[in-house]
């Protein structure tokens, strides 16, 4: 499986890439992919939800009425749940929503979204290359070269680059960046992929480890 190499003005440069067919040719396991794009979603959650509990409620703990002959309902204090102003039953507390996948399946997920990328046609690799200095315009002009200004498109660099990631970071549907802190959820958001060419071994060695 092979993949042509673009340059900056969306030409064929007449080299090609390898993919490995264990990474991008695989069938696509739908369930991995929900369970690690799952576990980044609930990895955002703040969790720092807090209702008071009628324990926690400051108020008056005298009874309300007498317990019998009153011909309605028994009360204990004010702090009940069925007041307004009483505590809460059940309510949310604090906690952490983080859970724990292991390695092999959060690589088998990775897999699954490129190979269903390629499917597509929904990946392209563009020569290494680098800006002089931070300059929008200049990122702008590149996707318009390679026919993605306007589409949710994420760049993989070999390595870290600050001027392409500052290039890059004003523009909403474009994100770049490094080949090992890609995620799941990362390649399921991106209508387009665009492999730099020095990332494409690189990030495939990653998903064998």
């Amino acid at each position: 499986m092979e993949l042509v190499v673009l340059n900056t003005s969306g030409k064929e440069t007449g080299r090609k890439v390898t993919l490995d067919e264990t990474v991008f040719g695989i069938e696509p396991n739908q369930h991995a992919v929900y369970l690690e794009v799952k576990q980044y979603l609930a990895a955002q959650r703040q969790g720092t939800h807090k209702a008071k509990e009628r324990s926690e409620i400051t108020a008056s703990t005298k009874k309300l009425k007498k317990q019998k002959g009153s011909g309605s309902a028994r009360y204990g204090d004010i702090k009940s749940p069925t007041f307004r102003g009483g505590g809460r039953v059940f309510g949310p507390k604090p906690r952490d929503y983080r859970f724990k996948l292991n390695k092999a399946l959060k690589r088998l997920a990775k897999k699954s979204v490129l190979s269903q990328k390629m499917r597509d046609n929904s990946i392209k690799v563009l020569e290494d290359m680098s800006f002089e200095a931070p300059k929008t315009k200049d990122f702008i002009t590149l996707l318009d070269a390679l026919t993605l200004n306007g589409k949710k498109s994420l760049f993989i660099l070999p390595e870290a680059n600050k001027n392409v990631y500052l290039s890059s970071r004003n523009l909403p549907k474009t994100k770049v960046m490094n080949f090992n802190e890609v995620s799941s959820y990362d390649l399921v958001n991106a209508g387009e992929i665009v492999f730099f060419e020095g990332a494409v071994e690189k990030f495939q060695e990653n998903l064998k480890k």
